[in-house]
């Protein structure tokens, strides 16, 4: 696919031949294209409203890349890290970078990432804008933004500008979400925002009542209604009266009180069990399930006239395992709490335990996540939390899934090195079309005179034990030193 629209990206990078071989590789596929060979050139010579997109280096002369995120206001900046590691990359994330790429890149995965980013800017528009204005004078980033609600990623700006426009009116609203991801937080978030905040907020698990007593519970009873009714009750929806009823897992409820859950909708009032006249109430109703409810009223297990009464706006929560950047916020914003709950000194996340919170499935959502921290703090003795106290088996963990199935950076500098059966693929003009291979070898030749062996092995994220046996394959000499040794003697 080539860019019609002349989009306008601003590589910044020290680096000739990378700086080159991208700029090559976009101008093919019609970017228009500017360079910067450090943040202070950027910022001297270029207007970052211009761009649709800023590619940076993470390690620059001067100032790291990130240091870009905050003077760019509006454009994405998308880092770029010859530091294969889980640390650097999840820094640039929680630094507010759109997302992050490891050198040497794949050039399929470079154009992939880059496409995405600039018509996910342009979809987001003005919307997106206004948004990240409004979350960032609610709360500073990594903080809870709405109502306990923690995290930044798209999918939760979208849901707090919804909860905002939601919350001053009486609109029935339908939450759905996976088991675990916090439903309950976003309802109490949309009560505390209306004009009902003074008045009660009654929360009801539908599916932890019998089945026998749902409707009693909801409606209330008279005294005499059945055996055992020795005096006169109000149920949850009249102790809701003014306020706010949360019905979660509403999906469970049986479909007789399904029926009486509707009329309370239709006309404002209920009738207790037992009794015969109806009593008028004002409450305002919010529904949550993690199940499929149009699906459910297709196969007659939902009423699909109440389906049809509580889908009036539908709000939706991310599973944990989409909210990117935002997972490790929550993993320490949870670890300060934790640790001041039990009476344990303050703790941090080792680099192991980083990778497998940021790279784990989470199935269990926030709630799983949670019962992960607090394990780990009781566990700890040291003032770091290493990975065998999570509990997770890094072995069973697809690092892929972090970024939406491409490379990360986790695997990019391991995969481009070949084996001693797949001898080294040259191209005809290696600085234009700069393969994985061609980089490693370009880089150690051009910088080897220049650099150490530890100084090269840092920049290329490897040991230097894995340097010298990658010398080995490509049969690259240590140039430097055979100067040094022919000079002594």
């Amino acid at each position: 696919m080539v860019n019609s629209a002349m989009d306008k990206i601003l590589i910044v990078e020290d680096e000739d031949v990378i700086r080159n071989a991208l700029r090559r590789l976009l101008e093919r596929h019609n970017y228009s294209v500017a360079e910067a060979v450090s943040v202070q050139d950027a910022l001297d010579h270029h207007s970052f409203e211009n761009f649709q997109l800023i590619i940076s280096d993470l390690r620059l002369p001067g100032a790291p890349g990130t240091d870009l995120i905050q003077k760019t206001d509006d454009v994405p900046v998308l880092i770029m890290t010859s530091y294969a590691s889980v640390r650097s990359a999840v820094d640039s994330l929680k630094a507010g970078a759109v997302d992050y790429i490891a050198k040497p890149f794949n050039h399929e995965e470079m154009l992939s990432t880059v496409r995405k980013i600039i018509e996910s800017h342009r979809r987001e528009g003005v919307d997106a804008t206004s948004i990240h204005r409004e979350v960032k004078r609610v709360g500073k980033r990594g903080q809870p933004q709405m109502g306990g609600m923690i995290g930044g990623c798209k999918s939760m700006l979208k849901l707090y500008d919804h909860v905002q426009k939601v919350a001053p009116t009486n609109t029935t609203v339908l939450i759905h979400g996976e088991t675990g991801t916090g439903k309950e937080l976003v309802a109490k978030a949309i009560h505390q925002s209306s004009t009902r905040l003074d008045k009660p907020l009654i929360c009801v698990n539908c599916a932890a009542i019998p089945e026998t007593l749902i409707e009693s519970e909801l409606f209330g009873y008279e005294k005499g209604a059945f055996t055992g009714a020795n005096a006169n009750r109000i149920g949850l929806i009249e102790a809701a009266d003014g306020g706010t009823l949360f019905l979660d897992e509403i999906g469970e409820l049986p479909l007789e009180a399904q029926a009486r859950l509707l009329r309370f909708i239709q006309e404002d009032e209920i009738r207790r069990i037992g009794a015969v006249q109806s009593k008028q109430v004002d409450v305002r109703l919010i529904c949550a399930t993690h199940r499929d409810l149009k699906t459910l009223s297709e196969q007659g297990q939902f009423r699909q006239d109440l389906y049809y009464r509580i889908n009036v706006m539908r709000l939706t929560l991310p599973p944990l395992r989409e909210r990117g950047k935002d997972i490790l916020e929550i993993a320490e914003v949870l670890l300060q709490r934790r640790c001041a709950e039990l009476g344990k000194p303050l703790k941090h996340f080792s680099p192991k335990s980083i990778q497998a919170i940021t790279t784990y499935t989470w199935p269990g959502n926030i709630r799983e996540l949670e019962n992960v921290v607090e394990r780990a703090v009781i566990l700890c003795d040291s003032d770091e939390i290493d990975n065998d106290m999570l509990d997770i088996d890094l072995e069973l963990i697809n690092i892929n899934q972090l970024r939406g199935g491409k490379e990360s950076a986790f695997s990019a500098v391991a995969d481009f090195i070949p084996t001693k059966s797949q001898p080294l693929a040259m191209t005809a003009d290696p600085i234009e079309d700069l393969s994985l291979e061609d980089y490693f070898q370009r880089f150690v030749l051009e910088h080897q005179d220049s650099m150490s062996e530890t100084e090269l092995a840092r920049k290329l994220g490897v040991s230097r034990k894995c340097l010298w046996e990658r010398r080995q394959r490509f049969g690259i000499q240590r140039k430097k030193v055979a100067n040094k040794a022919a000079s002594a003697s």
